[in-house]
């Protein structure tokens, strides 16, 4: 296996893994909203803000594995 082949394959599963997180936050906030008022609700802009961390991290190692695949 190259190095090529091997970056690509470590970046594949940073996003796989980052998109389970995705799940799993996007699965908190629902819960989180059934607890109530958001406006209060600590739980849920957590969930909120993480939802977009993992989002921005994504669209990161996306573009990474993109450029790597175009041999950037």
């Amino acid at each position: 296996m190259s190095i090529k082949q091997d970056k690509l394959k470590m970046w594949n599963e940073n996003l796989k893994k980052l998109e389970d997180q995705l799940v799993t936050v996007q699965h908190k906030k629902g819960a989180a909203a059934q607890e109530g008022d958001l406006s209060e609700n600590a739980a849920y802009t957590m969930a909120i803000e993480d939802a977009e961390t993992l989002r921005v991290q994504i669209e990161q190692v996306k573009k990474i594995i993109t450029d790597l695949e175009e041999g950037k």
